[in-house]
């Protein structure tokens, strides 16, 4: 334990003639704990479990410490939701390095799988606050930032038809489809319904994105979906097959931006 993390308060009375010494000791907690433990609280537990008393139990120290944080559960509430969102949006923006409408279209679903993998709590909560809390509870900046993620979606697809990428169609349906082919594949993961270790189920997500692929692209991109889930195989396995390696920027009419 770090030692500004304890802070020890020597108090002395007398009792009953006698004079005897108390250590009082008063554990700190910031703020990332905090929600840390209340999103594993939440997702193991349900929205039921999470009181002030059983936050404070899990962190160590009295509920008075977790109220010079958060003026209330419910704040706790909404904050991590707010948070989960946020992160969220800042793995999914991280697309727009992308130079083509290819890599950018690539690195969205590459960025959401990695946002799932990483914060798993976080990703749970994100698609479970509509029963933990209702959306006009969020902070308005969270709520911006819930309808910005799902548009930044809708724009991926529609530059990827655009682009020729993409067969023509309803980008918002389109969108749809691929989140929900995404989401229920993490879901069933996360979950542990899936008896694969993390490197078995990436490999997995990629295939089963090509293979949702020849559905709704174009031939020339579906193939390059093919050779990309072919390539994340190999490269498992430890010795690519002939003629694929590592998947390189696909090129189908687009231009840079």
């Amino acid at each position: 334990m770090a030692v500004n993390d304890l802070f020890v308060t020597r108090v002395t009375r007398p009792l009953t003639g006698l004079r005897h010494q108390f250590t009082v000791l008063t554990m700190s907690v910031d703020r990332e704990r905090i929600l840390a433990e209340a999103s594993d609280l939440l997702v193991t537990e349900g929205p039921h479990a999470l009181t002030m008393r059983a936050l404070a139990r899990r962190l160590g120290v009295t509920a008075p410490a977790l109220y010079r944080h958060f003026e209330s559960r419910e704040r706790i509430v909404v904050d991590l939701v707010g948070e989960a969102f946020d992160t969220f949006a800042r793995y999914l923006y991280r697309a727009l390095e992308g130079r083509t409408p290819a890599e950018r279209f690539s690195l969205t679903g590459r960025n959401y799988l990695a946002y799932a993998l990483e914060h798993p709590r976080y990703y749970e909560l994100l698609h479970a606050s509509h029963n933990l809390i209702g959306v006009e509870q969020l902070h308005p900046e969270a709520q911006q930032c819930a309808c910005a993620v799902g548009q930044f979606i809708v724009d991926r697809v529609r530059e990827a038809m655009d682009a020729g990428m993409l067969k023509p169609g309803d980008p918002e349906s389109v969108a749809r489809t691929i989140w929900a082919h995404s989401h229920g594949l993490i879901t069933i993961y996360l979950r542990g319904l899936l008896r694969t270790d993390e490197a078995g189920f990436r490999r997995l997500f990629l295939e089963s994105t090509w293979q949702l692929m020849e559905g709704i692209a174009e031939p020339a991109f579906a193939e390059a979906m093919r050779a990309e889930a072919a390539a994340a195989a190999a490269d498992e396995a430890g010795a690519p097959p002939d003629g694929v390696g590592r998947p390189l920027p696909v090129e189908v009419g687009e231009a840079p931006r």
